[in-house]
This record gives C-alpha cells, structure tokens and sequence, in this order.
C-alpha cells in the first residue's frame, strides 16, 4: 500500500514493506516510471530486507518539484529527508537510471547515510560527446516534450527497453501509459538532471554496477567513466538485455544483488 509524507517542500509517495536492514529503491525517470512498477517484482526476493520503495519527486504519486536545483540534487536530499523521518539512519541503495544517479549523489553527500550501493546503468555522468543522445533518451525525451504523449509512443518506449520484445506485455505499457498521464512531469528538455562526474571520487560506499550489454537509454560504453571514478566499484554486465536489467533479468539480478549486499562477491564479475 503506498503511502505518503512531507519532506520539506514535497509530498513523498512510498511503500514500506518487509522488516530487517534497509533498502531504498530508487527508480529511472522514464514516462510512466514510480518506485513500484520499476521493482514491485523484485521485493519477494528481498524479504529479510526492510524495503523503502519511492516515487521521486515529480513522478508517481509524489508531487512535482519546484526548484531550479539540478533534479538529481534536489531529490538527493528529499530522500535523506524521507530516511531520515522513516527512522533510518543507513541504508542500501539501489537505484536504476535516474534512480542510480541519486544514489550517487547521496552517497557523495551524505556518506554516513549509505551502505552498499547497486546502480542499473546510472545517469548523471555523461561523456563529453553528448549529445547526440542514444535512441533511448531520444524517445524519453521526446515523451516528455509531448504536451499529449500517445500509447504508441509508450509503446515504442518500453520496447526500447528491453532485448526480448515479448516482455513489453500489453498491460505493461497500459500501466506504464496510464501513470505517465497522472505524473507527466513539466521540464525543459532535456531536464537539468546535473553532473556528478566531478565528485565521483567521494563515494566511498562499495557500488556494484548492472549493466545490460545491448543497452540503448545508457549504453554500456559511458560505464567506464563510473568504474573508473568511484574508488570502490565493480561491473557486471548482462548479455541479452537493455535497460530495464532488474525486470528483463529479474532472477539473475536479484541473485547477484542479494549476494552483493551481503558481503559476498558477485560471481562473473567484470572490473
């Protein structure tokens, strides 16, 4: 059941399900996108967690922002805040697209709030030759500047998403096209979501990043910029997947996930 509370200047919707340490999943900015239709098939995998599922502001349920701050910097905070009044001092953090770069910058800023981060083909940190954008971005952000976005536009969008067509089910892009007209978020395209390129060095938390390899939103090759800049990262990388790695992939990444936050080493990793 989603719930909802105010942290500063925004209305947060969350659902808090399970009991033990925490997780905050974190999800992408793709039209249509909320905490739960990102990772709602994931949480089984994940009971002897306390998970902290959220809609960021200005997608789902949550309400819109209204700042000139970079997206990422201000829901960064907003998140410390939602943790803060959950009563949770540290948590895990896992974080697809957008989601994944609010981890980040959560983990520069606030390192005494994070413990393991997982990032799924993170934004924030693009190479100096974009634009041009990948077709991924292409289409999100051609959803976004449409002031009457259409199904088969959604449609065209979460094929994009992931390698096996036949998992961009019917009902999945009517969940996906009817949310995007609840939570259409207004920004100037493309949004000012910020760089964390400079600051990469100050995540001290050990990160594992999920990459699907045939990726087309954040292609696999802006990965070496991440792996290179935080001191404590590793990469794994699936074949046969784009960007949706935790839905296209689920089993698969919740194994290497939950392996991960335990301690253990993922297996096959690259890095």
């Amino acid at each position: 059941m989603t719930s909802m509370m105010d942290v500063g200047d925004t209305r947060l919707a969350y659902t808090d399900v399970g009991t033990g340490s925490p997780i905050v999943w974190l999800h992408g900015s793709g039209p249509g996108a909320t905490g739960m239709s990102n990772f709602g098939g994931n949480l089984a995998a994940f009971g002897d967690h306390r998970n902290i599922v959220v809609d960021l502001p200005g997608w789902g349920r949550s309400t819109r922002p209204t700042t000139d701050e970079p997206l990422i910097f201000h829901a960064a905070e907003r998140v410390c805040d939602a943790m803060t009044a959950l009563g949770i001092e540290r948590a895990h953090l896992v974080g697809n697209s957008y989601g994944g770069a609010v981890a980040m910058r959560m983990a520069m800023r606030h390192p005494e709030r994070v413990d393991r981060l997982v990032l799924m083909a993170p934004g924030g940190v693009l190479p100096a030759d974009a634009p041009p954008w990948p077709k991924g971005l292409e289409h999100l952000f051609a959803y976004m500047a449409d002031e009457k976005p259409s199904r088969q536009a959604m449609a065209e969008f979460v094929r994009l998403m992931v390698f096996d067509e036949s998992l961009a089910t019917e009902s999945l892009i009517d969940e996906r096209y009817e949310s995007s007209l609840r939570a259409h978020p207004e920004l100037p395209i493309p949004p000012n979501f910020g760089d964390l390129t400079p600051d990469l060095h100050r995540v001290a938390a050990p990160t594992l990043l999920v990459w699907g390899r045939e990726d087309q939103t954040v292609p696999l090759a802006w990965a070496s910029k991440i792996l290179e800049g935080i001191p404590d990262a590793e990469l794994r990388v699936l074949p046969h997947c784009r960007h949706w790695v935790q839905y296209e992939r689920a089993d698969e990444f919740n194994h290497i996930v939950s392996e991960f936050l335990r301690g253990g080493a993922s297996a096959a990793v690259e890095g």
